[in-house]
C-alpha cells in the first residue's frame, strides 16, 4: 500500500533517502561518518518545509513495514525548500559556501528520490512508486515530471524509460554527471 509518510516513518526513510542518494548524502553532511549522515537525514525528514521532509514523501508499506520511498515536490519550490537545509548545513556541517546546482526547476514535479529497501526489490515496488509519484503530480495538475539519474545506471534508466521518462539532456550536479529525464503527461 502506498501512502503519505508520516514524522513516526523517519527510521525507515531516513535510510532510504540516503541509498537513493549514494554518495551525494555524505557530501551534504560533510563527513563519512555513516551515522552523522543519517542523523542528519532524520532531523530534516521530521521537519517541515524542506526537500526531504515527509510533507514531501510518499511510503511503499507491507505488512506494517515500510519498504520504499518517494520524495516529490514542485520544481519551481527548489529554493525555498532548499533553503532552510542549506542554512543548517552551513552552521552545522561547516558548509558555508555549498551551493549546489539546480536539480529542477519551474515547470516541473520533481522525483528526487525514489528508494526500495535491498530486502524488497525486484517487487515492482519502485514501479509503483513511480506510478504514485506520476498519479501525485497529476493531482497537482502538473504536466510534466521530471528526475535525475546517474549516466552509469543503466538499470534505473531502462526502468524510467518503461515508465515514460525520456532524456532530455545531461546536467552536472556536485561532482557527479546525470541524465535529467522527463516524464510528459496528460491533465484530464
Amino acid at each position: 500500500m502506498i501512502r503519505k509518510a508520516k514524522p513516526e516513518d523517519t527510521k525507515a526513510v531516513a535510510p532510504l533517502i540516503i541509498q537513493a542518494m549514494g554518495e551525494l548524502a555524505n557530501k551534504f553532511s560533510n563527513t563519512t561518518d555513516a551515522d552523522k549522515t543519517l542523523a542528519l537525514f532524520e532531523y530534516f525528514f521530521k521537519q517541515k518545509n524542506n526537500q526531504y521532509s515527509y510533507e514531501h514523501t510518499l511510503v511503499y508499506e507491507g505488512d506494517g513495514i515500510v519498504l520504499g520511498s518517494l520524495n516529490a515536490y514542485d520544481g519551481a519550490k527548489l529554493i525555498e525548500l532548499r533553503k532552510n537545509f542549506l542554512d543548517y548545513l552551513a552552521i552545522h556541517n561547516n558548509l558555508n559556501d555549498f551551493q549546489p546546482e539546480d536539480e529542477t526547476g519551474s515547470g516541473e514535479f520533481y522525483l528526487d528520490t525514489i528508494s526500495v529497501n535491498p530486502h524488497a526489490q525486484g517487487k515492482g515496488i519502485g514501479k509503483q512508486l513511480i506510478d504514485a509519484g506520476i498519479e501525485w503530480a497529476k493531482k497537482l495538475s502538473h504536466n510534466k515530471v521530471g528526475l535525475l539519474v546517474e549516466v552509469d545506471n543503466e538499470k534505473a534508466l531502462k526502468l524510467y524509460q518503461t515508465k515514460g521518462f525520456q532524456i532530455q539532456n545531461k546536467k552536472e550536479f556536485i561532482g557527479g554527471l546525470y541524465h535529467h529525464m522527463v516524464c510528459k503527461i496528460e491533465i484530464k
